[in-house]
C-alpha cells in the first residue's frame, strides 16, 4: 500500500511570504494596505486551476486572453489610489474580482465595469462568498469613457483602469469629482508608466508619474495615430 504523500498548501505562510518578499519590497508600505492583503483571501479569487499559484509574482490567466495582475501590482494600485471610507470608486475591468474586493474594503462603494459577462458573473459569486456587498457590477465596453455604460451624470472619487492605454482618454477625467484621482498605466510596451491624475479644478488636473511597468492593454483602448514608413 502506498501512503498518500500529498501535503496541503499552507496558504497563510504563502500569503505572509508574498507580502514580505514581493509587496513590501515594491514600496507598498501603507500598513492598512498590507493588513488588507491578509483579510481578503486572494486564493478565493483565483481560477481553481491556478489556486496553488495565487501568491506567486506573476499574472494568472483568466481566459479570453486576459489575466489577473500580479499581487504587487494590485497592492500598489490600492496604495496609490488611496480610496477613503466615504468615497465612490470606479473600476474599469473587473477581471477576477480581487482588486474589486480590495477597493471595496477601503471605500463606500465600487462600481466595476467588465467587458466579458462571464468574468462579471464569476466575480459576483466570489465577492458574495467573501461577504463583500458594496459593489455594483456592470457589463459593457468602457474603453474610452464610463459614460458609455453608466450615463453622463455619474461621478467618482477614484477611478482605476486595470488595463493599459496608449493615451489617456479624456472621458475618464470627466467622470472625476473635484480632488478625485485616476490611476492608469499609460503608453506602449515596453515603455509604460503608471500615472496618477488628480482633479484640481473644474477643468484642471495634476499628474504624477509613479513607476515604470508593463500591463496588458485595455480591450478596445483608443489608439493614437501612428507614423508608417
Amino acid at each position: 500500500m502506498t501512503a498518500d504523500m500529498t501535503i496541503p498548501m499552507d496558504f497563510e505562510k504563502a500569503r505572509f511570504l508574498m507580502v514580505e518578499q514581493q509587496i513590501r519590497t515594491w514600496e507598498v508600505l501603507d500598513q492598512t494596505v498590507l493588513d488588507l492583503l491578509f483579510t481578503v483571501k486572494r486564493e478565493d479569487f483565483v481560477p481553481a486551476a491556478y489556486r496553488a499559484l495565487a501568491f506567486v509574482d506573476m499574472e494568472i490567466p483568466l481566459g479570453h486572453e486576459q489575466s489577473m495582475m500580479s499581487p504587487k501590482m494590485e497592492a500598489r494600485i490600492v496604495q496609490e489610489a488611496a480610496p477613503a471610507a466615504h468615497e465612490r470608486v470606479l473600476e474599469i475591468g473587473t477581471g477576477s474580482g480581487y482588486l474589486t474586493a480590495l477597493l471595496a474594503k477601503r471605500c463606500d462603494r465600487v462600481t466595476s465595469i467588465e467587458y466579458f459577462d462571464e468574468f462579471s458573473r464569476e466575480a459576483a459569486t466570489r465577492l458574495a462568498t467573501a461577504g463583500i456587498h458594496n459593489v455594483d457590477l456592470k457589463i459593457g465596453d468602457a474603453a474610452e469613457s464610463a459614460h458609455d455604460v453608466l450615463g453622463i451624470h455619474e461621478r467618482f472619487d477614484v477611478i482605476v483602469l486595470t488595463g493599459s492605454v496608449p493615451l489617456l482618454p479624456s472621458g475618464f477625467l470627466d467622470c472625476l469629482n473635484l480632488h478625485g484621482r485616476l490611476f492608469a498605466v499609460v503608453g506602449d510596451a515596453p515603455a509604460m508608466r503608471a500615472t496618477l491624475m488628480t482633479k484640481t479644478g473644474d477643468a484642471t488636473y495634476s499628474s504624477t508619474d509613479l513607476f515604470e511597468t508593463v500591463l496588458r492593454p485595455l480591450i478596445n483602448a483608443k489608439q493614437p495615430s501612428r507614423f508608417h514608413f
